[in-house]
């Protein structure tokens, strides 16, 4: 079961790297500051813990305008899953 939640950005967790492309993070801090988040970012939750995978954009730009939550499409998931997204 997936739901849309507002989670402090504090909380997720990124244990990927990724490489953001500071333009396009600078277009969304201005959408975003304008007019809120429009797409939800994805996080899993693992034994009431957030990790994200995607949306790392969306993730840094709220982080930039120093929002301290973010909108996200949580699915809770066992640790197995976690796994094979960190494989």
């Amino acid at each position: 079961m997936i739901r849309i939640e507002e989670i402090p950005v504090s909380q997720i967790r990124r244990p990927l790297p990724r490489q953001t492309n500071p333009e396009k993070v600078a277009m969304l801090m201005e959408s975003i500051a304008q007019e809120g988040l429009r797409e939800p970012i994805d996080v899993l939750e693992v034994d009431g813990q957030y990790y994200g995978f995607s949306g790392c954009h969306r993730y840094e730009a709220h982080q930039r305008l120093g929002k301290e939550t973010i909108k996200c499409r949580v699915r809770r998931a066992p640790r197995a899953v976690l796994q094979k997204h960190l494989a």
